[in-house]
């Protein structure tokens, strides 16, 4: 099964430039997702990856898991928490608050070239965070892509805002519901994405090469050791990385 990417050159140059730090260059008092480890990836150089989900009153929140227990110690799922309650929650006992996505671009202040990964289910539909991304990051002068495992996603943006970048992002060893999705042509088709986010441990397919082959910009993720970065960089255009990676 072939796959063809969107168009050589469909990607925009600042895309791959370097790597970007996953959630953000956290540490130990430094949480994944807070405004203090987008200012160390910032400080550092490196782009910033970043998760995004809504909270119970439609506001796009900067927070990975479905619920705040790992997190912040709290069992309740993000989208059943008001946006005011979502920031008063404590990241892994450190100062550092939950960020509204408006909140946390005007922190980055196009000092970095920002991933807005989009939170999504196969039973979940796409279009309310879809919509509510777009309204943040519509003005935004910095360079900025949204991407998600849910092909939904970059559709709603190609007919939507075609003018804000997209991308897949793709796994076939991850189980999350949209496992094998960005192998198949129909589905690439109607996403358009400009580029692919490719799991690390599937970069070796063919799919993948084809894609990259044909003029589709490819990115890799999670990318945590000297190893692994070295393996990946020869198979992508740009990685997404954290811990011994970025050291």
């Amino acid at each position: 099964m072939s796959v063809s990417s969107g168009g050589k050159g469909a990607a925009p140059d600042w895309l791959t430039r370097g790597p970007y730090a996953h959630r953000g260059l956290h540490s130990p008092g430094l949480p994944e997702n807070s405004i203090a480890a987008s200012g160390a990836a910032i400080a550092r150089g490196f782009g910033i990856e970043c998760d995004v989900q809504l909270s119970a009153d439609g506001v796009p929140m900067v927070f990975h898991d479905w619920d705040a227990e790992r997190l912040c110690g709290h069992p309740n799922a993000i989208a059943s928490m008001k946006s005011d309650d979502i920031e008063q929650l404590g990241l892994l006992g450190t100062e550092q608050r939950p960020a509204r996505l408006a909140s946390f671009l005007s922190e980055v202040d196009a000092r970095a070239a920002l991933l807005i990964e989009l939170k999504s289910k196969p039973t979940l539909s796409p279009l309310l965070i879809c919509e509510a991304v777009a309204r943040a990051v519509a003005g935004y002068s910095g360079h900025c892509a949204i991407m998600s495992f849910d092909p939904r996603v970059p559709q709603w943006f190609a007919q939507h805002a075609p003018e804000i970048s997209r991308g897949l992002v793709g796994t076939d060893s991850y189980p999350n519901g949209f496992e094998h999705v960005w192998r198949d042509p129909d589905i690439i088709a109607l996403a358009q994405p400009h580029f692919v986010a490719l799991d690390r441990r599937d970069l070796a397919r063919p799919e993948a090469a084809q894609w990259r082959d044909a003029g589709g910009a490819l990115l890799s993720w999670t990318i945590r050791t000297k190893a692994e970065w070295n393996t990946a960089s020869a198979l992508a255009d740009a990685l997404i990385a954290e811990g011994e990676a970025l050291a």
